[in-house]
């Protein structure tokens, strides 16, 4: 439900689909190498949910702004980071890999028909052995550098206010943090529920206004540096 929002506030919008079930890592090397197709002159912020998040965080620190190294990829800067629902210090539901994957598939196949070995085809389960916290992708990855010319703003889901400590059901609050990074802002919403409706008629979702407030922040920022 974001994209629409975007469109009618006037940002151009690319999205990036990768293979869910591939190393996350592998996953930032094939947005490097899809970069040039972005114009140069865009000034980019990035939008991650979930797992995308960490796509993000990997590609911008170790690919195109990288701190105190040369980039390894040119083109377009990235003048700013949104992460929702990110699981940035890992989730425990990463331990359940067989059940998720049987979930992905599932879900998957109501349109084009369940099959229980379509997880075989489907990849190694690599990216939840990455999400698992304390791994080593999630070791390295938080062990790096975050640059200082590109602000991050993290946006998590509470089912619960009172309790805040399930988190959106999948990403725990705790996990929300990134070091040096603003305090997560909160919204109470479910892991999927943060961006999209179940029903036409539901709300906005509620992580989508704090999106776009930070959007037009930048954007003014960006405006008044380029004077």
């Amino acid at each position: 439900d974001l994209v629409p929002v975007l469109g009618a506030a006037g940002f151009d919008t690319w999205e990036f689909l990768y293979p869910n079930d591939q190393g996350i890592d592998i996953s930032a090397d094939l947005l490097a190498a899809s970069w040039s197709d972005i114009p140069v002159d865009q000034r980019l912020v990035l939008v991650g949910h979930s797992m995308g998040g960490l796509v993000i965080r990997d590609f911008v620190s170790r690919w195109r702004h990288p701190v105190a190294v040369p980039p390894r990829v040119a083109g377009a800067s990235v003048q700013g980071v949104i992460l929702a629902g990110t699981p940035n210090q890992g989730s425990d539901w990463a331990r359940l890999r067989v059940w998720l994957e049987l979930r992905d598939q599932w879900a998957a196949g109501r349109q084009s028909g369940f099959s229980p070995l379509g997880g075989l085809r489907d990849g190694t389960g690599a990216a939840k052995i990455d999400l698992v916290p304390g791994s080593a992708f999630l070791e390295q990855l938080n062990a790096r550098p975050w640059p200082v010319t590109v602000p991050i703003g993290i946006i998590g889901g509470v089912l619960l206010e009172s309790t805040p400590i399930l988190g959106d059901g999948v990403v725990a609050a705790e996990s929300l943090a990134v070091s040096g990074a603003p305090e997560p802002i909160l919204v109470t919403a479910s892991h999927r529920g943060m961006l999209a409706r179940v029903f036409a008629s539901d709300p906005e979702p509620p992580a989508i206004p704090h999106i776009m407030a930070l959007l037009d922040a930048w954007r003014g920022q960006a405006s008044r540096s380029f004077q």
